[in-house]
Formats: structure tokens, sequence, C-alpha cells
């Protein structure tokens, strides 16, 4: 299973009126955990771009467990779901500092689409790089 942990500082700009995280940062921090987990895999955003190649949300889900708040050291999990075949499945755990308390979890589904818009299977290059780093 590929697995990749990054952290976050929560900003006062990421909270509400009532002192908690707003809702869809939480969105902001799952993309946050893709970004690092690509380029813990030796791939950047920039780059799967480069190569004339999208990946557009087609589906999200986040359960809120324990309320977030201003100055709290967040733990942001990453997991690519291996068993989607005609795009990426990404799972997110949101941990407290400490590593175990879970704060939200969820999920995000991408299609590929090319530089046309057309969807397309997943390319070679990171099909290869999740093989690869399977099991790591």
């Amino acid at each position: 299973m590929l697995k990749h942990r990054t952290t976050y500082r929560v900003i006062y700009g990421d909270t509400d009126n009532m002192g908690y995280a707003y809702n869809a940062n939480y969105l902001r921090w799952f993309e946050m955990g893709r970004g690092e987990m690509f380029r813990a895999l030796g791939l950047t955003y920039k780059e799967i771009e480069a190569e004339g190649f999208f990946l557009p949300v087609s589906e999200v889900q986040c359960k809120f467990l324990s309320p977030v708040k201003y100055d709290d050291l967040l733990i942001i999990e990453t997991t690519i779901d291996t068993g989607v075949k005609g795009g990426m499945k990404f799972d997110y755990c949101i941990y407290d500092e400490d590593g175990v308390t879970v704060r939200a979890k969820g999920y995000s589904k991408h299609a590929f689409v090319d530089r046309s818009g057309r969807v397309v299977r997943p390319p070679g290059f990171i099909v290869d790089v999740v093989k690869k780093n399977n099991g790591k």
C-alpha cells in the first residue's frame, strides 16, 4: 500500500468566526497530501501536466470527526487505492499531531484527461511509478 504523511500547521486564515477550521480547507489539505505524495514518488503535478495529463476531481468525500483550531499541527496521511484502474483514488486521514487522534478522513477520485480534455487511461509513466513504489 502506498502511503505518505506530511504536516501542516493551521493558520488563522483557515478558521471561521467560531475559531474552527473552515470546512472547505479540508479539501485543500487533501490536495496538499496528494501533491506531497506525488513528490515523494519522484513526480510533481507540474511534471504530470507538462506531459499533457491532468487529474480533475470526479468525486470527493470528507467525514469530520473532531474539530480543528488555529495553530493545530496536523498530519495529513495520503494513501493511493491501487485497486482503481480507470483513474486514481486517494484516501486521506487527517490526524492530530499525536499521529493517533483522527480529525477527519475521506477520499478523492480523479479521472485522467489529456490536453484536449478527453478522458484517457492512466499514462504508463504514472502506472510504472505507482507499481515501483507499491509496498514501500
